[in-house]
């Protein structure tokens, strides 16, 4: 069936699975087939759209400002979808932000309503009808499981060569769920491709849909000094006999500073790293090629456009050293704490108590989501956030007295990182977490304010466990919506 025909299966008021996690493994032809109906006046489309975590442009960032997504979950990283969700666009996105690890158990439980078609790419159907996916496939097993239609994007511009690197296996819903049987990274555990009733499927479109990997930036001063920080921590727990990273797996977020803390890591000494994470990015794959890194277990294969041509090229290298799994069992709670996962994620924000803001500027625009970062940070032996402790060129701080939204309490967060220094939190009462936070954390020119918030505050509560005066709590934030800047020019900083 053409991609014209077969998006004409996807009615008005209908709630589409796709495929993928991140753009990798996102189907292409049918939403903009889909995309090319509404613009052109044929049809009058909303739909919700549920995925793996975010997805390729040709879903998110072409429907949206067409008005065809009316809601959408778990996550995402669209420019025009998040000016829908945030109210800058006629049609309004009613947006849920989920756990990563939980949306596919959550929809099979019905709590967001049927799933009436999945739309899944692949990159080769076998004669025995099994269908093997493509870059990634997060939450596709579910979606075939409960949608009546599905309709297969076959796109042999993915290497049929792909088959072998999944692992896809059915997590049985309470009270008859049984222990996850992986007690190793490289453990397979289900089998190599998704399984649909012939039945189910509408329809089956060619396609030759090339990836639009997004472009990594490369590292900075700022990213590097922030990798040269968490080496630094990671081998003074070394040192100290905490850790053993040859038999610990490591968890990185997503983005540019990230992937810095992966580059950081082949010159840092370390040997044998293995990987269990969401998403692997180009960094794993210079670890690998570099010998510094045995194995990664992920969701999904993000790589930019040069690293995907190497990977392409090289995939018998690289058969046996990844592993691409189900968002379910990668963001599983059961099996990262089971692995004693170190997790390492990027804030956008953090408090003088440890708490981390993952999701929201301002307490009240969503960026992304929090995807997968409450996955690991609740269930990893060490919980590790990131950030510049400036941004805006230096107008906005990074540390503040009070996060504006926060997604990561205190209680989960043991390490806090910036380009100024580390601080670890482990075991410390709040107000000596804020001590080591304003010190070791926040930029120079923002300490004077952040002490004497920190002094006035245990001041006026009595010295009490987590001192705070709410009313001056958010004067950052009413210096930046007054002036742009976070400090009035007067304060000198």
């Amino acid at each position: 069936m053409s991609a014209d025909e077969a998006a004409l299966l996807i009615r008005d008021g209908m709630n589409v699975g796709v495929s993928g996690f991140t753009p990798s493994g996102c189907p292409k032809a049918v939403p903009l087939a889909l995309a090319e109906q509404v613009r052109s006046g044929r049809r009058k489309v909303r739909i919700g759209v549920f995925s793996g975590a975010s997805t390729g442009s040709e879903v998110d960032t072409t429907l949206a400002p067409l008005g065809v997504i009316a809601r959408r979950m778990p996550y995402m990283t669209s420019d025009p979808l998040r000016d829908a969700i945030n109210g800058k666009t006629d049609e309004e996105v009613c947006y849920a932000d989920n756990h990563l690890g939980m949306f596919a158990q959550n929809a099979r439980y019905g709590f967001y309503g049927k799933v009436d078609v999945a739309l899944i790419e692949v990159c080769r159907i076998t004669e025995e009808g099994h269908l093997i996916p493509t870059t990634a496939h997060g939450c596709s097993q579910t979606w075939i499981d409960l949608a009546d239609k599905v309709i297969v994007e076959l796109n042999l511009a993915q290497p049929a060569g792909l088959e072998g690197f999944h692992d896809v296996y059915r997590v049985a819903d309470p009270p008859v769920r049984q222990p996850i049987p992986l007690t190793r990274i490289n453990d397979r555990i289900g089998v190599p491709w998704l399984e649909c009733p012939p039945e189910k499927i509408a329809a089956i479109v060619v396609t030759r849909s090339e990836e639009h990997p997004r472009a990594l930036l490369p590292p900075d001063a700022g990213s590097e000094k922030i990798a040269e920080n968490l080496i630094r921590f990671l081998k003074a727990e070394q040192a100290a006999g905490r850790i053993s990273y040859d038999r610990v797996p490591l968890q990185s977020g997503v983005g540019s500073t990230a992937n810095a803390v992966l580059v950081a890591l082949k010159e840092s000494g370390f040997r044998h790293l293995n990987f269990y994470s969401e998403v692997i990015q180009d960094g794993v794959l210079d670890l690998i090629d570099a010998g510094v890194a045995d194995f990664a277990s992920t969701a999904s294969l993000t790589f930019s456009g040069e690293a995907m041509k190497r990977f392409y090229a090289n995939l018998d290298r690289y058969r046996g050293k990844l592993l691409v799994r189900d968002s379910e069992i990668s963001n599983n709670a059961e099996v990262i704490r089971r692995l004693g996962v170190i997790s390492m994620n990027t804030a956008l924000e953090m408090d003088i108590y440890g708490n981390v803001n993952s999701s929201q500027r301002n307490g009240t625009t969503m960026v992304n989501g929090i995807g997968g970062s409450c996955d690991f940070s609740r269930s990893a032996s060490l919980t590790i956030f990131m950030r510049y402790a400036t941004t805006k060129g230096g107008a906005v701080s990074t540390v503040v007295p009070m996060c504006s939204h926060i997604d990561h309490t205190e209680h989960d967060v043991d390490v806090l990182i910036t380009d100024e220094g580390y601080a670890d939190l482990r075991g410390r009462s709040p107000k000596e977490r804020a001590r080591l936070i304003i010190e070791n954390c926040a930029a120079p020119a923002y300490r004077p304010y952040l002490r004497r918030y920190f002094e006035d505050a245990c001041k006026a509560t009595g010295n009490a466990q987590t001192p705070h005066i709410l009313s001056r709590a958010f004067e950052l934030y009413d210096n930046l919506a007054k002036t742009g800047r976070m400090l009035p020019a007067e304060k000198g900083e």
